[in-house]
C-alpha cells in the first residue's frame, strides 16, 4: 500500500488530474467528504488529507510514503528526512518580503510578521541584518498598517491583496511551487512503486508543461 498525503485546496485541484495519469482517482470527493482516509481507484494507493503544514511531519515520520507540499512549507519546516524529486510545477507563487507602499527603509532592528519564522530568520542572518520576526498565523497585511511591524514575509501570486491594503511585494526571497516528497524509508522498501509512480508523474508533468 502506498500512502500519499495531500491538502486541501489550490495544491490538491492541481494535482489530482496528474494523479489520474497514474490511474490514481480518489473514490470519493476530497473536498467534500469529511473522511481523512480516501481509497482510489488502485487498491494499492490510498489518500491521506492534512493541513498544508503537516504534509512533511506525515512523510518524514513515515505515516505517509509520499506526499505534495508547497516549496515554501518545505523551506520553513527544514526537514531532513525527505526526498524531493519532483517539481510538480503547480501552484507556482513567490516567497517575498513586503512593506507599505513608499514607506523609507526602516533603521535599526526590523520589525517582521510572518508564519514563516525560520526562513525570515534565515533570509536575514544571510544579510547580516538584526531583525524581531512576530509569528502570525493569518491576515499578514494588517501587521503593517497598524504598527506590528515593519515588513511582512508572505506568498504573493498576483500581488492584488497587498495593493489592496496599501502595500508592495519588495525583496523575492524564492520562487514557489509544489514538490513531491518521499520517505527515504519507502523509497528503499518500496523503490519500484514508487519509482514507477515518478515516472508517470514526471511524464505528466511535462507533458502538461509542453501544452
Amino acid at each position: 500500500m502506498l500512502t500519499i498525503a495531500l491538502s486541501k485546496g489550490r495544491i490538491l485541484d492541481d494535482t489530482l488530474p496528474l494523479l489520474e495519469q497514474a490511474g490514481i482517482v480518489p473514490t470519493e470527493n476530497p473536498e467534500k467528504s469529511r473522511k481523512l482516509i480516501i481509497p482510489t481507484t488502485r487498491d494499492d494507493v490510498r489518500l491521506l488529507i492534512v493541513r498544508a503544514t503537516d504534509v512533511p511531519t506525515y512523510v518524514e515520520q513515515g505515516a505517509a510514503d509520499l506526499g505534495v507540499a508547497g516549496k515554501d512549507v518545505l523551506l520553513e519546516y527544514g526537514g531532513q528526512g525527505l526526498y524531493e524529486p519532483l517539481d510538480l510545477q503547480i501552484a507556482k507563487c513567490k516567497l517575498m518580503t513586503a512593506g507599505v507602499t513608499g514607506a523609507p527603509e526602516p533603521r535599526g532592528r526590523l520589525r517582521v510578521a510572518t508564519k514563516f519564522v525560520n526562513v525570515a530568520k534565515r533570509y536575514y542572518a544571510e544579510q547580516g541584518r538584526q531583525v524581531e520576526v512576530i509569528k502570525l498565523y493569518g491576515s499578514m497585511e494588517l501587521a503593517p498598517l497598524v504598527g506590528l511591524a515593519d515588513k511582512i514575509i508572505d506568498v504573493v501570486d498576483t500581488g492584488n491583496t497587498l495593493r489592496a491594503n496599501g502595500l508592495e511585494p519588495q525583496e523575492l526571497i524564492a520562487h514557489i511551487s509544489s514538490r513531491l516528497i518521499v520517505n527515504r524509508a519507502s523509497m528503499k522498501i518500496k523503490h519500484a512503486e514508487i519509482q514507477a509512480l515518478l515516472k508517470v508523474l514526471e511524464q505528466a508533468v511535462n507533458q502538461r508543461h509542453c501544452n
